[in-house]
């Protein structure tokens, strides 16, 4: 455990100061949606800001999507080590998108991170991202065929474009205008981050910011480290599958959780990198677990890198949960929503109070790319589609919602209408796909749209197709995802439509808990953790 400097500020001052750092990320987060363009952005808040300590320690990070936090760990540091330290300066900005060499989890989220000067000092950096709708029309066998890779590189200098640097990358945009305008927004967010962390660095005096940094982080540890404690000794196993629309196979993924006092270890066993873009980057496995783990010891734990220090995880390096250049990454989502799963269900028996059944399991992407014949210009409309979450001991699960690590909103139809040339026909919960049990686990969606132009390309992609969201304790299954094109079930990811056809997304339900209370199980005790799920689940009971 890491100790704290000696110090004069009081618990409330730290408090006072990490609230502030907490409401500049909110403030770069509304600024970003505001100032942006594209729907993705402005409409369904596929974005993440954060602040970082001058080593590029995460501070705050806003209330948006966990697995963007996976895009910013590491940021700074690739920054630096492309940089030196004396050749970076106030008005610059980076940019990087790549999973491979720092900055991205996939080709889509674009980072944007600035160095925060006061007094002519390297104090902190800003940074954000961006989901930005491009790169359509691709294979994903490897990386090189998903998009754009961006290294970390400057992207401003002295507050200005790089020129060269900017025209490389919207002739490589599908939709430059769009994307040239979200920058604006991008660089427009981090700026203002930076004038009102100067404005408390001079109300309160910069080193007191960094020493109340220093402090949050340190509390932020021993939150985690008490939520720890709660758990009970012990090494918890569980096992799952995860099966994707654009592969064929189906893989076995598993978790050991070791709890130790006031350490959590978390190794995972999953099978080779594959040639689909289900893969995971390892800060996008990290990701994922401290979120997960954040959900199940306490979701009022600042979110800081002081969470990280009690958590170690492994994962077999070349595999699709730590993959290396140059497997494909696109939909990493899928993977990062099966951890999520592990995590919770390792720890249903340890903590059955607190977890929720199996939510939908997948990120549902559809994405419809062409020709506007209105504008004469390429569009691109992408659009993760919600499902249901799992129900938990005293609840139902939610229907139709954004679960876990994604936490984007819908495109509304009026929205989507106005912007593309596409029809919703069908938006609507999809009836009794909530697993049965003492609570109804969340229903599905199902999201149909047309074509109004010909050749329309559309890509669309889910989970749990072969497989379903398990219940908690003996509860049912919630219903599997399928994709219909035509009205017609198909496997088949990439189609073409004329005007007039149609693509369907039907989500996952998610699963429930048992008709019993879960709170102290059945009065056999020791058997709940047989009767833990259907399916290959294991349990090594709590060993002090």
């Amino acid at each position: 455990m890491s100790t704290s400097l000696n110090t004069t500020l009081t618990s409330i001052q730290v408090e006072v100061i990490g609230s502030a750092l907490e409401s500049i990320c909110d403030e770069m987060g509304e600024t970003l949606v505001k100032a942006s363009y594209s729907p993705n952005i402005k409409e369904r808040r596929d974005c993440t800001t954060a602040l970082f300590d001058a080593d590029g320690r995460t501070l705050a990070q806003a209330e948006h999507i966990p697995i963007h936090l996976g895009s910013l760990i590491g940021i700074v540091e690739a920054v630096v080590n492309a940089y030196p330290l004396d050749d970076i300066r106030d008005g610059d900005a980076f940019i990087g998108n790549d999973p491979y060499s720092g900055g991205g989890t996939h080709l889509h989220d674009i980072v944007l991170v600035t160095p925060i000067f006061v007094e002519g000092r390297l104090r902190a950096w800003a940074s954000n991202l961006a989901h930005h709708s491009d790169f359509a029309d691709r294979q994903h066998n490897h990386i090189f065929e998903e998009g754009l890779r961006i290294p970390p590189m400057r992207f401003l200098r002295d507050g200005r474009y790089v020129g060269e640097i900017l025209r490389l990358l919207l002739t490589n945009m599908h939709v430059p205008d769009e994307r040239m305008a979200d920058f604006n927004a991008q660089i427009a967010s981090n700026r203002l981050a930076v004038l009102r962390y100067q404005e408390i660095c001079r109300r309160y005096g910069a080193d007191t910011i960094d020493e109340a940094g220093r402090l949050l982080l340190d509390y932020t540890e021993r939150k985690t480290r008490a939520g720890i404690l709660e758990v009970p000794d012990g090494v918890y196993r569980f096992s799952d599958t995860l099966d994707y629309t654009g592969f064929d196979q189906t893989l076995e993924l598993s978790v050991t959780i070791t709890v130790d006092g006031d350490e959590m270890r978390l190794d995972f066993e999953a099978p080779p990198q594959v040639r689909a873009g289900i893969n995971v980057v390892r800060t996008a496995l990290l990701a994922t677990v401290y979120y997960a783990i954040k959900t199940l010891i306490g979701s009022e734990i600042p979110s800081n890198a002081g969470l990280h220090r009690p958590i170690l995880v492994t994962a077999p390096e070349g595999s699709i949960l730590s993959s290396v250049s140059p497997a494909a990454v696109n939909v990493r989502t899928m993977t990062c929503q099966r951890i999520v799963d592990l995590v919770h269900g390792a720890l249903a028996e340890a903590l059955p109070d607190r977890v929720t059944a199996a939510a939908n399991g997948a990120v549902a992407s559809m994405v419809f790319s062409g020709v506007n014949p209105v504008t004469g210009r390429f569009y691109v409309y992408g659009e993760s589609i919600g499902g249901g979450l799992g129900a938990n001991c005293d609840f139902d699960g939610l229907d139709g919602v954004q679960a876990h690590i994604t936490n984007t909103s819908n495109l509304p139809v009026e929205s989507l209408e106005a912007e593309y040339p596409l029809t919703v026909l069908r938006y609507e919960l999809v009836e009794g796909s909530g697993g049965a049990g003492r609570h109804r686990g969340g229903m599905g969606i199902h999201r149909q749209i047309r074509a109004d132009h010909d050749d329309c390309y559309a890509e669309l992609e889910t989970s749990r197709i072969r497989s379903r969201p398990w219940g908690l304790f003996g509860g049912g299954e919630g219903t599997a995802s399928r994709i219909e094109v035509n009205g017609v079930e198909t496997d088949v990811v990439q189609v073409v439509l004329a005007s007039g056809e149609s693509a369907s997304m039907f989500t996952a339900g998610g699963g429930p808990p048992p008709h019993r209370r879960c709170a102290g199980g059945s009065p056999d005790g020791g058997s709940r953790a047989r009767r833990l799920c259907s399916g290959s689940r294991q349990y090594a009971g709590p060993g002090r």
